[in-house]
């Protein structure tokens, strides 16, 4: 066996109940640590998933978990990488574990969010680019979400229509999802009809802000030996940021680069998936599974296209033909992605990985991708911020 092994998983349903992030947190540790059957007190390494709406206890997650579970001496860590701190986490835990200084870690990702767009922490911040977009442009989340849109439109003839089949599709995978926020089907006419947000994206184009909590438990090669753990491992987690020109505009930013020479490297969302399968020695024909990160119906046909699942301007019609629905060639989103789960900063990821776990393992119930054995999981964070994360059985 090489690796890292995934020992264990666990959820805290996502909804929007507005208790602290902590609460949640627990609930997903310690079905992490019962999935893998192992102790608390056998954990040598807590690593939390910052929350920056949640006060210092937030800012310092990888301790507040670690005291709310009940003190034994473990190492914390906290990590944040905006929507890929679940990722960053997993890897800070991933790389102790590699170096021999860790042997059973967890990881904990969890968040309270408050009622409508994610905003910037209060304050004037005339040198922060978040503040200023909001200050100077009003420019929400679905702002960024919709200039996407369009330009998918602009480059390969996508229509409203498409993005709206997403929503349909991911909204029947998470119908049975017991953790999923939003459990009820959608239409393709019922995400059109849905007012408009920012055109062209409806309101059931853009995921909602939800709480909740997903946890992994991670151990070495020896001990997932010495306790029959880790049919699932974790072959790659790619943290790359992005090099110049970023000819794709990205989260927080106003402009994009442009550089002579440059018009055919890759943009940074495939410098992502690129780095992950060298990183695993796979590529994209050998991906049975896909959980992107889709924060609007029309960026996962973008993700689909970064990951090399298909050819550039190929994502609609693989959508068309049904082959990213469970049963497809390559399904993606099987748990309903974020359409069904709504936005939980840095448990995200984490779900990701649950998710592909449960698939890898065969426990998925309805969701389940036959003969699953290869998954990758997407995301992306502001500030040059993004992960993928390979997971192989």
């Amino acid at each position: 066996m090489t690796g890292v092994a995934v020992a264990g998983v666990g959820m805290h349903p996502w909804g929007k109940e507005g208790r602290l992030f902590t609460e949640y947190g627990v609930v997903a540790a310690r079905a992490a640590l019962a999935d893998a059957g192992i102790s608390w007190t056998d954990v040598d390494l807590v690593v939390g998933g910052e929350t920056v709406r949640n006060g210092y206890v937030g800012y310092v997650a990888g301790s507040t978990f670690a005291q709310a579970l009940g003190w034994t001496g473990a190492r914390v860590a906290t990590s944040y990488a905006a929507c890929a701190t679940g990722a960053q986490a997993l890897d800070t835990a991933r790389a102790r574990i590699l170096a021999g200084l860790s042997e059973v870690a967890l990881v904990v990702g969890a968040d309270t969010t408050p009622k409508g767009f994610l905003a910037p922490n209060t304050g004037e911040r005339w040198d922060d680019p978040d503040w200023l977009r909001f200050r100077l442009l009003g420019m929400t989340n679905p702002a960024y979400f919709a200039m996407y849109a369009r330009r998918r439109m602009h480059l390969y003839g996508a229509r409203s229509e498409d993005f709206a089949q997403v929503k349909a599709k991911n909204a029947r995978h998470g119908l049975t999802n017991p953790n999923a926020r939003f459990r009820r089907e959608s239409s393709v006419a019922e995400v059109l009809a849905s007012p408009m947000v920012s055109d062209p994206l409806h309101l059931l184009d853009v995921c909602a802000t939800s709480d909740g909590a997903a946890a992994v438990v991670l151990c070495s090669d020896a001990y997932a030996r010495a306790h029959g753990l880790g049919e699932v491992r974790i072959r790659a987690v790619s943290t790359v940021t992005p090099t110049f020109p970023q000819r794709v505009l990205d989260l927080p930013y106003l402009a994009t680069e442009q550089a002579t020479g440059a018009e055919d490297a890759p943009v940074f969302r495939e410098s992502i998936a690129l780095a992950a399968y060298e990183e695993a020695g796979i590529g994209p024909d050998d991906v049975d599974v896909a959980e992107v990160y889709d924060l609007s119906t029309a960026l996962e046909l973008d993700w689909m296209e970064d990951l090399g699942l298909c050819p550039r301007g190929e994502a609609e019609h693989l959508l068309r033909a049904g082959e990213t629905t469970i049963g497809g060639r390559i399904p993606v989103n099987p748990s309903g992605g974020l359409a069904c789960f709504g936005e939980a900063v840095p448990a995200q990821a984490l779900a990701q990985v649950c998710e592909l776990t449960w698939q890898l393992r065969g426990q998925a119930g309805d969701r389940q991708v036959a003969g699953a054995r290869v998954g990758i999981t997407a995301n992306q964070g502001m500030f040059g911020h993004g992960s993928a994360v390979v997971l192989t059985r």
